[in-house]
C-alpha cells in the first residue's frame, strides 16, 4: 500500500504543473477569445459597418480562439493532437458539402454587406423577383412589392444580373 501511495505521489509530481500550465492555457485562450469578439464588435461600430457581419466576424474569432486554446491544451497535456487536427478537417470538409448552398448564401451576403450593391428602399428586379428591399441578412434578401413579401437567397443574387432603380427624392 505504501509502495501505491509513493507512486501516485510521484505522478502528481510530475503531472500537476503539466495540467495547471494546460489549464493555464485554456483560460489564457478564453479571455483572448473574449477580447477578439469585443474587439471585432467595437471596430465594426465605429467603422460603421452592416450588424450582421460584425456579428458573424466577432463570432468566427471568438470560436477559432477557443478551438485553437483547446488543442494547444490537449497537445500541452501530450495528447496526439494530429488525429484530432486530421478530424476537424474532415469534419469540415464533410459539413462544408452538406451545407454547400447555405453557405454559399452567407458567403454572398457577406459580400453583399461588404460591397452594398443595393441598399434598404431600392427598388430591385432579379430573375423576374421585384420588389423594394426591406431588408439584407446574411442568408437572403427581403423584398416587398404590391402583393407578396418575396425572400430572395443570396447567391441568386450573386450570380443573376440585378437591376437596381433608386427610390426618386421627391
Amino acid at each position: 500500500m505504501e509502495e501505491l501511495r509513493q507512486e501516485a505521489l510521484a505522478q502528481a509530481i510530475v503531472w500537476v504543473p503539466t495540467v495547471a500550465v494546460a489549464l493555464s492555457l485554456l483560460v489564457l485562450f478564453l479571455v483572448l477569445s473574449r477580447v477578439a469578439h469585443f474587439g471585432v464588435l467595437r471596430v465594426v461600430e465605429r467603422t460603421r459597418a452592416h450588424g450582421p457581419l460584425g456579428l458573424l466576424l466577432a463570432s468566427v474569432a471568438r470560436v477559432s480562439l477557443l478551438i485553437l486554446g483547446v488543442i494547444t491544451a490537449l497537445g500541452t497535456l501530450g495528447v496526439n493532437i494530429t488525429g484530432i487536427v486530421a478530424g476537424l478537417g474532415l469534419t469540415g470538409f464533410a459539413l462544408g458539402f452538406a451545407l454547400k448552398d447555405s453557405i454559399a448564401n452567407l458567403l454572398a451576403g457577406v459580400l453583399i454587406l461588404l460591397y452594398r450593391p443595393f441598399e434598404v428602399g431600392d427598388r430591385i428586379d432579379v430573375g423576374g423577383l421585384a420588389g423594394n428591399v426591406v431588408h439584407v441578412n446574411l442568408r437572403y434578401t427581403e423584398l416587398d412589392n404590391e402583393h407578396e413579401r418575396v425572400l430572395v437567397p443570396n447567391s441568386k443574387l450573386l450570380i443573376d444580373p440585378i437591376r437596381v432603380a433608386k427610390p426618386s427624392s421627391s
